[in-house]
């Protein structure tokens, strides 16, 4: 059922497995490899042509005019503005409501938790003209909280599933012995519960982080200007109207693609914690 560990394999299968794991991993890092190398290219060789071949120098200052021929700076303020307020809120509704929904048992409680779960099935295109059009109803039609609250309410469902499930496998015993010592319910949660759940935490964190930062769908939907787009909308408008300046947009992908990899190097420890916790007893 379980595949065998490559240790067991003959030794033509491990001298396969050994030339194909950095075969895919350089075809897996072409793109990037090529994102990056234009982004050092000079204008100069996209003006002869000189696309895929290695750059005739390299131009570091392709960074430095990002932000000076650019609105990249607003961008990035815009993408933060957008994503640590989801991340906060859609992690502190779903520790809530995952915790309702694991510790207390009311006849909806299955119910509600399919209503939480069922909204992750439903494909997002569908949402498009109703989300518009409801924020436009509210004033908050290319704004950054209008995008902000969308994202919150769209990542509190998986993120519910995922705090329930896990609040769930914490040891039951814990809560009933702090409940006949006469503790409250809310300091049952902020003592006990929530210091359990800090590997699950940075887990989800650093999930949540990574879609909405790369969200590129409703960050075109829902915003249409410099002032409020987030860095992957941005970038598209980083061409000028008449020339293609593909080397400021691969050195803008490149800076947009920093703050997800720090986020994730900074957690790493409680990230493959959370994601390992209950994988082995």
């Amino acid at each position: 059922m379980f595949p065998r560990p490559i240790t067991q394999l003959s030794g033509a299968s491990q001298t396969l497995y050994k030339i194909a794991v950095p075969v895919a991993l350089i075809l897996w890092l072409l793109p990037l490899l090529g994102v990056a190398l234009t982004s050092v290219r000079p204008a100069s060789d996209l003006a002869q042509g000189n696309y895929f071949g290695l750059p005739s120098a390299l131009a570091f200052e392709n960074y430095a005019l990002v932000f000076q021929n650019t609105p990249m700076l607003q961008y990035m303020l815009n993408s933060f503005w957008v994503t640590i307020p989801t991340v906060i809120g859609a992690i502190t509704l779903s520790c809530l409501t995952g915790f309702a929904l694991a510790i207390y048992r009311f006849p909806s409680n299955l119910i509600l938790f399919f209503m939480f779960v069922a909204g992750n099935f439903v494909p997002f295109q569908i949402l498009m003209v109703p989300v518009r059009d409801l924020t436009l109803s509210l004033g908050m039609y290319n704004t950054w909280y209008g995008l902000a609250l969308f994202h919150i309410a769209f990542q509190t469902g998986f993120c519910t599933l995922f705090m329930r499930n896990f609040i769930k496998s914490l040891p039951f015993e814990l809560i009933e012995a702090a409940r006949v010592e006469g503790v409250a319910e809310w300091r049952i949660f902020w003592f006990i519960v929530i210091p359990l759940m800090r590997p699950a935490i940075a887990a989800l964190s650093v999930l949540v982080f990574t879609f909405i930062w790369n969200d590129f769908f409703w960050a075109t939907v829902l915003t249409t200007n410099a002032s409020t787009q987030p860095v992957t909308a941005g970038l598209s408008s980083l061409n000028g109207q008449w020339i293609a300046q593909w080397h400021l947009v691969s050195a803008g992908s490149i800076l947009a693609a920093l703050p997800p990899v720090l986020m994730f190097f900074l957690m790493q420890r409680h990230f493959i914690a959370g994601l390992t916790l209950g994988a082995v007893k």
